[in-house]
């Protein structure tokens, strides 16, 4: 178990007590999802050999790196039971991160979440998980599902298709601010080879107070900008950059092996420029996309991102500097700690001394990495393009709590609602009724390319997040796009893909996903203060082809419970896009839960 030198009381990480993941025949039998149809078996191939240190690129029998996961789909082999990566805790979840949760491609995944808290719901997304034909297991509540309140639990049941690293945290408000994410990662082939598996790297800001307390804060014009975080801490450890206390997080790397970092930015703000002192990266995945391996001395990442990266243990034996670095001025947030850092070791060095060198500073960006190539390509025809726009703009409406904070796409704040989200609207064949404040998109059409310009009309970028899909970037660019003189600037032949893209501040993001996945998908900034104050929206997808894949009977169990809570909770009615920040609470007297993630 992993604590950071500011732990959270042992009360809070409790909205997942139990977490018990079994890879083997799902708990009751899975709709065939008919879509575009998937195989299990490749016809006319051949054993690709053993997944080993020389031979990564396969993985079981016919399955391997070049195998289109988004068609083809090993079927779960039923060789072992995976838990939690837990301690003697039981299985409760009394730690941070929180227990990584692994399985193989193509496994079922079952998860048992149980709410212990006392007075709040809770709701546990898979981030990047594809849900293909599964929308309801999305956990996006107020989308996908109602809250699950306090004392019941919900199991999530779903199917991995895609590999790689990944993470899950909870889509109540910013509860997942207070600590509530983990790993997730799915073993499967890789586009090129290494020896040891380091596991995941999650890097993320750190808070001394609650999200809650500090979106209350950030939400304010009268306060500015949103509040620095207080440290940056790997996984789940750092020392206390402004006293005494913690620790530095040690890796220990082996001379002469090539080691698989699996890094992730869980954080509510900060996003990062990584870098290892004396090494290089070579990238082999962004997000869950396998790509032609490239090499790096350095990565940007967003809030939500993920990058496998393999490094070379080629220098002397020693200790080195990794180092997250934030861009100067603050558009990509701030910290208080001046040098965040962690250690990598090798094995044979000192196991307390410090580094010596701190290496030559890098330049953080905000700008989103470029010039990666998915090794199962897609490429989309330029005479298709033709977009829609979504323009996310700020604006400073007066309410009951002064002047606050905006975000709006389409003119809109999204606005969630937690007792009946879309999907049950949708089973409900109540359509007709949607709220405009769930800020919804229709797109009707099965298996077409659609295409998609966020032009940013203010100065800060943001980390653009959509469930439910990998989608093409097909580019971002400053000033405004229009899409008449500029689609010559696009890259329609195999561009970068994948489910978080970092939009620039005053400028455009295009994007294009194909529509061969029925449900209800959010799309938002993953930024936590700004997805509270409503930046989002929701794509209905294929709304015909939903009630052949999910029945209504599946969510109303949770949704009945939660009816049944909203009017003995005394924290409610929420005041937020429903989406990140919890409700509004009287603090007074409450202990400050640390966000340490």
């Amino acid at each position: 178990m992993n604590w950071s030198p500011f732990s959270l009381p042992a009360a809070f990480w409790v909205a997942i007590l139990v977490i018990q993941t079994a890879l083997c025949s799902p708990l009751q039998p899975h709709r065939v999802v008919d879509l575009a149809p998937r195989q299990t078996i490749i016809p006319g191939g051949k054993p690709c050999g053993q997944n080993n240190a020389t031979n990564r690129g396969c993985w079981k029998n016919t399955w391997n790196i070049n195998t289109d996961y988004e068609t083809t789909t090993p079927p779960a082999f039923n060789t072992r039971n995976v838990r939690p990566s837990v301690d003697d805790a039981g299985g409760t979840g009394y730690q941070f991160p929180g227990p990584t949760i692994e399985a193989d491609w193509g496994d079922y995944v079952v998860v048992n979440v149980y709410n212990d808290m006392q007075d709040n719901g809770t709701s546990i997304h898979w981030h990047g998980i594809r849900q293909f034909g599964e929308s309801n297991q999305d956990g996006a509540n107020g989308v996908t599902e109602c809250p699950i309140p306090p004392g019941h639990m919900k199991t999530y049941d779903f199917h991995v298709t895609q590999y790689g690293t990944s993470w899950y945290h909870s889509h109540y408000s910013s509860q997942y601010g207070n600590g509530i994410v983990g790993a997730l990662v799915v073993h499967g082939p890789a586009a090129a080879n290494y020896d040891i598996d380091l596991g995941p790297y999650m890097v993320g800001d750190y808070y001394h107070e609650t999200a809650d307390r500090l979106h209350l804060r950030a939400e304010q014009v009268s306060n500015g900008p949103p509040p620095d975080s207080d440290n940056v801490v790997f996984r789940g450890k750092n020392i206390n950059p402004n006293g005494a206390g913690g620790a530095y997080d040690r890796i220990t790397l082996t001379p002469g092996k090539k080691h698989l970092l699996r890094i992730i930015n869980p954080s509510v703000d900060n996003s990062f420029t990584v870098s290892l002192v004396g090494h290089t990266f070579t990238v082999i995945t962004t997000d869950l996309v396998p790509i032609t391996p490239v090499v790096r001395d350095k990565l940007f990442l967003a809030v939500g991102q993920r990058y496998d990266v393999i490094i070379t243990a080629n220098q002397p034996v020693g200790n080195y500097w990794f180092n997250a670095t934030l861009e100067a001025n603050g558009n990509c947030g701030s910290s208080r700690n001046p040098f965040p850092a962690g250690i990598f070791h090798y094995d044979g060095a000192s196991t307390t001394a410090l580094p010596t060198n701190r290496g030559t500073p890098i330049t953080a960006g905000c700008d989103g990495e470029k010039n990666f190539a998915p090794l199962i390509t897609r490429t989309v025809s330029p005479s298709e393009f033709q977009p829609s726009t979504l323009p996310v703009s700020l604006a400073f409406p007066t309410t009951d709590r002064g002047q606050v904070f905006e975000w709006r796409v389409r003119n809109t704040p999204i606005s969630v609602e937690w007792d009946h989200p879309v999907l049950e609207y949708v089973l409900e064949n109540n359509t007709a009724q949607f709220p405009g404040a769930i800020n919804l998109v229709d797109v009707p059409e099965p298996e077409v390319w659609t295409f998609w310009v966020v032009q940013n009309t203010f100065a800060l970028p943001h980390p653009i997040h959509l469930h439910g899909h990998d989608f093409l970037v097909l580019g971002t660019g400053a000033g405004t796009f229009d899409a008449a003189t500029m689609a010559g600037q696009l890259q329609f032949d195999n561009p970068i893909r994948r489910d978080v893209a970092q939009m620039p501040g005053s400028g455009w993001l295009v994007i294009a996903f194909r529509t061969d996945n029925p449900g209800c998908w959010l799309m938002h900034c993953h930024i936590g203060w700004h997805v509270a104050m409503g930046l989002g929206i929701q794509f209905l997808e294929r709304k015909a082809d939903i009630m052949e894949l999910m029945h209504l009977d599946q969510m109303q169990p949770n949704c009945e419970a939660w009816r049944a809570y909203v009017p003995t909770s005394p924290y409610l009615p929420k005041i937020d896009s429903g989406l990140r920040k919890r409700m509004e609470m009287e603090w007074d007297g409450l202990p400050a839960v640390r966000r340490i993630g």
